[in-house]
């Protein structure tokens, strides 16, 4: 199952090239309050009893043809949205030699983990959005990172029981800022990740069950038609069960809180005018465009 937020703001049900709007026959069957974020639907899609009825009740409703539809970023008010460090050792290898980023190799699997940083909510576009390029900055580079979205809330969960917790995936663009103050052992990814239109997310996310294995999907991206990125989910130093393990040992992941996996070797510079594409087997494509800030 797909679902997705379209148009106004509006939650939707994708099948068949079609969206089903979501929110009025969740509601009418008491899963969630009128008025429900998607957030809160993600919530009671993972769990309520009266969401088959909902479901069911969505899809004898009027639906819009996706192809007219204008698709959001999936979720736009995510309790926290966790980000993973240098997760691939190609990816390590390649910002030492482009931004000299110091040596991690050594690092024990939690001690790379303390490195996950937080993007804000402030920063999402989502399927065809624009990425703006500040005008502070001399470098940015795209990253594309397999994402998960958190279906029930999560505490101290193990990584073998991890996956239950999830609800579903969808792709996230983790744009960074290299230059300036992107060198240095002193952590300034809150900052350089930061930025409005720094965090693009889509094109829907996709339940938990049509992905037999997180580790296992394929991600490619093109620039300007010309691919810059084939890489595979296997290859993260830290998987998603780890990471989950982890953060939710720290902290409580709330229904529709997203976990971003890091991204692998093949990010590079953006510049003015670009247009991004990118896909990720098992989820979809999702395209990005790219302007210099006037």
């Amino acid at each position: 199952m797909k679902i997705c937020r379209y148009d106004d703001g509006l939650p939707g049900l994708v099948e068949d090239g079609s969206i089903y709007p979501l929110r009025e026959p969740l509601a009418a069957a008491g899963a969630v309050r009128a008025g429900a974020t998607m957030a809160e639907i993600v919530d009671a899609l993972a769990s309520h009893p009266a969401v088959g009825a909902g479901l069911e009740s969505a899809r004898r409703g009027k639906a819009v043809p996706l192809a007219s539809a204008r698709l959001l970023a999936p979720i736009d008010n995510p309790p926290a949205i966790w980000a993973a460090a240098a997760n691939y050792r190609s990816h390590q290898a390649e910002m030492k030699e482009r931004v000299g980023a110091y040596d991690r190799t050594r690092f024990s699997a939690d001690e790379l983990m303390a490195e996950i940083f937080l993007k804000p909510a402030s920063s999402l576009i989502g399927p065809g959005g624009t990425v703006i390029l500040p005008k502070i900055a001399k470098h940015v580079d795209y990253e594309c990172e397999l994402c998960a979205v958190i279906g029930r809330t999560a505490r101290k969960v193990s990584a073998e029981n991890a996956l239950d917790f999830v609800y579903g995936y969808t792709m996230c663009w983790d744009i960074s800022i290299r230059d300036p103050w992107g060198k240095g052992r002193h952590n300034t990814r809150n900052i350089r990740k930061g930025f409005d239109t720094f965090c693009g997310l889509g094109p829907w996310i996709v339940t938990r069950d049509e992905i037999r294995e997180p580790q296992d999907l394929r991600i490619e991206v093109e620039q300007n038609g010309r691919n810059v990125m084939q890489a595979h989910t296997a290859d993260m130093i830290n998987g998603l069960r780890d990471l989950l393990r982890f953060l939710s040992d720290v902290t409580t992941l709330k229904p529709g809180t997203l976990i971003t996996t890091g991204t692998p070797a093949g990010v590079s510079k953006l510049a003015d005018g670009d247009r991004l594409k990118g896909t990720i087997g098992g989820i979809g494509t999702m395209e990005l465009g790219v302007v210099a800030e006037r």
